[in-house]
């Protein structure tokens, strides 16, 4: 006897970018730490009704077949490849949140910002005094309680007055050596990439497959909650590949 268990392991690979053109030589992508998904199908009936309660004649209309799935793992060559189907570059977008603190020096009252992995500062995200209250950016001069920023250097200015207060400083980064980032553009209704689904589920020696031909990605969401891990969620709808053929499947028995 055959059954299934656990979520199996699936594989994406991208067929066109969103502006409909080929991919040259396609890259399969695993959806690693998949934690569960489904495969719905789902049809449209039309009944033919006489003088009776009961139809004549059932018949089936549209058909949507669809896959939704969760997966742990962030990969922005994957959600790049299924969702967007745009450029993307390398280099690293991110932000500090201060929870160690400096203390403001003398003369001139400054304190120059030192991103972390030789990171370039790109942004100010607020100071906050030992209090943790939001102290008042300014353009020059500041006062107390204020301060000011040269967003080509990452310089702080504080006021004399403040002198040896332990502020919070927060700001945006970038790395050109690590990680991928992407602009996202407001393209024209229709564009969208393709690719695509092949997923395996294997227990006890026996396994079940779906090669899906040619997918749309409908819906991707990154739920974050506290104390928890966020689980990507993904959801692609399936359209035959141009020649009549949606997916094929198989089972052991």
């Amino acid at each position: 006897m055959q059954f299934l268990f656990g979520a199996g392991n699936m594989h994406v690979t991208q067929l066109t970018d969103a502006y409909g053109a080929a991919i040259a030589n396609p890259t399969s992508y695993p959806l690693a730490v998949l934690q569960e998904g489904s495969i719905e199908e789902s049809a449209d009936l039309k009944e033919l009704y006489g003088q009776n309660q009961r139809a004549v004649a059932i018949a089936r209309g549209k058909v949507k077949t669809s896959i939704k799935i969760k997966n742990a793992r962030v990969l922005a060559n994957v959600f790049n490849a299924i969702y967007y189907g745009q450029t993307l570059s390398a280099g690293l977008i991110s932000s500090l949140t201060e929870t160690t603190g400096a203390l403001i020096p003398t003369t001139p009252f400054q304190i120059t910002i030192a991103p972390p992995s030789s990171g370039t500062y790109a942004a100010d995200l607020g100071v906050l005094d030992q209090n943790a209250a939001p102290m008042r950016r300014v353009a020059s001069g500041p006062v107390t309680g204020q301060y000011s920023v040269n967003v080509a250097t990452g310089v702080y200015t504080f006021a004399s007055a403040d002198v040896g207060l332990r502020v919070y400083i927060n700001f945006q980064y970038t790395v050109s050596a690590v990680g991928f980032k992407q602009t996202v553009l407001n393209l024209p209704m229709g564009y969208a990439p393709t690719f695509r689904t092949r997923l395996t589920v294997v227990f006890q020696g026996k396994s079940m497959h779906l090669d899906a031909r040619n997918c749309t990605c409908t819906k991707l969401s990154f739920p974050f909650k506290n104390e928890d891990f966020a689980v990507p969620e993904l959801e692609f709808a399936l359209q035959d590949d141009g020649v009549g053929q949606c997916y094929d499947w198989s089972t052991s028995e």
